[in-house]
């Protein structure tokens, strides 16, 4: 039985969010590695739309195992809030549904101000961060001042924490004109939330290693995209963690052993929300087209995404760099009825053809992209669940971007809705 990675393989909304409910159905666990909850994503069941930020995306399907695992960076009051929303719905969450593994890291109050505060005097180039937190909490832990789940559990050890992490941020806050902490309230905002953060504390390298013995099916949940990963994204409009496929052994205490599938997320055509380089960015109708099809604001902002066509350089690119096995191509039906669509099959800087993003922002920032033409259709894909009810240009479409980033479909989604999936390669049955 295979074990499955979810990663996105552009700068995120790809539609991981549905694509991981479809395949739970198929999993014993759904566990999430990396990124906080500024990821969101959006799933659409029987009608009814439910909002994940940092809950795994099969809370909302009954009789499975949720984990967030210690690559993640939380925040309590959040999550607390998550719960009761999904539970207000239907949703049953539970100890015995979601564990927490002990050693994540929190975020903290202090952690979103921080980011927002940093964000808003940038004078130089701003990252376009959600304001979450999710970077300084990141940083928290590097410099091992951050408080963790396990903290929780001993008041003389939340309080060693809190004091260690202040001395760091009281001297960052005075150079940004932010008041100091009020320690005391912190401490005691954090005991009012252990009890209900404690109870779905676990082990959760142990119960990750026990269940892979057992034959379970493991299903690993990334969140935003390759081209946002700390190390191989545009750097530095990234986020802070690594995104990539290799971080999902890592973020929940397993060995690289585990990972027998990895499965990228690749919308039709591509998107981006905030600062940074995106080189088939369209700034006319097309470009609005595809935004309006598409619904294209973030589930966590509410931000407009840019739109452009579909980029085989730079999904080529992460697919190497996640050792993607299989692609998920998503939102095809928001290209129905466009008479021409393009490709993007390499880049021209300064002269030079490229076939790869270079790494070097100047340089990134000079790239222009180069075209291939293909024809559109007119009928609607909208819901497709087999290759036969597909246009016979949209099988095109579908075979030559399988060429271009040298990776086969397994799967192709043609709607929101959990079913109108054309499932071509079982990822949990390699």
């Amino acid at each position: 039985m295979a074990n499955v990675v979810v990663v996105g393989a552009q700068w995120g909304d790809e539609g991981k969010g549905k694509i991981v409910d479809w395949l739970s159905e198929r999993a014993d666990v759904i566990a999430r590695f990396q990124g906080g909850h500024n990821a969101g994503h959006t799933l659409v069941i029987d009608g009814t739309v439910y909002k994940l930020h940092a809950l795994p995306s099969g809370v909302v399907r009954g009789g499975k195992l949720s984990v967030i695992g210690n690559g993640v960076v939380l925040d309590p009051w959040h999550l607390i809030s998550e719960i009761e929303t999904l539970r207000g719905q239907g949703v049953v969450i539970t100890p015995e549904t979601l564990m927490i593994a002990e050693n994540t890291p929190l975020i903290l109050p202090i952690h979103g101000e921080l980011d927002r505060a940093r964000e808003a005097q940038n004078s130089v180039a701003k990252i376009g961060t959600t304001g979450r937190g999710i970077g300084p909490a990141y940083e928290d832990k590097v410099g091992r001042r951050v408080v963790r789940v396990a903290d929780l559990a001993d008041a003389a050890t939340l309080e060693l924490r809190v004091d260690r992490a202040l001395i760091h941020h009281d001297a960052l806050r005075r150079g940004l004109g932010l008041p100091p902490v009020d320690r005391d309230a912190l401490i005691s905002n954090l005991r009012d939330v252990a009890d209900e953060i404690l109870q779905y504390a676990a082990p959760v390298w142990k119960v990750m290693t026990e269940a892979r013995k057992a034959g379970k099916r493991i299903l690993f949940e990334g969140a935003q995209g390759a081209l946002l990963d700390i190390d191989f994204g545009t750097y530095p409009f990234v986020t802070s963690s690594n995104v990539i496929a290799g971080q999902a052994a890592t973020g929940v205490g397993l060995g690289p052993g585990a990972i027998d599938f990895v499965l990228g997320i690749v919308k039709a055509y591509t998107t981006r929300v905030g600062e940074g380089p995106f080189p088939t960015e369209l700034l006319d109708d097309d470009g609005q087209r595809l935004g309006e099809r598409g619904h294209e604001f973030g589930t966590t902002t509410g931000r407009k995404r840019r739109c452009g066509w579909f980029d085989a350089c730079l999904v080529r690119q992460t697919c190497a760099t996640s050792g993607v096995n299989g692609i998920s191509l998503t939102k095809l039906d928001v290209l129905d009825g466009f008479e021409t669509l393009k490709i993007c099959v390499g880049y021209d800087l300064d002269g030079k053809v490229l076939d790869y993003l270079p790494t070097a922002a100047d340089q990134q920032a000079r790239c222009k992209p180069i075209y291939e033409e293909m024809p559109g259709w007119s009928e609607s894909t909208e819901g497709a669940r087999s290759w036969a009810e597909l246009p016979a240009n949209a099988i095109k479409y579908v075979r030559r971007v399988e060429e271009l980033i040298d990776c086969p479909v397994a799967l192709l989604s043609t709607s929101p809705e959990r079913e109108d999936t054309i499932l071509v390669r079982d990822p949990f049955a390699d």
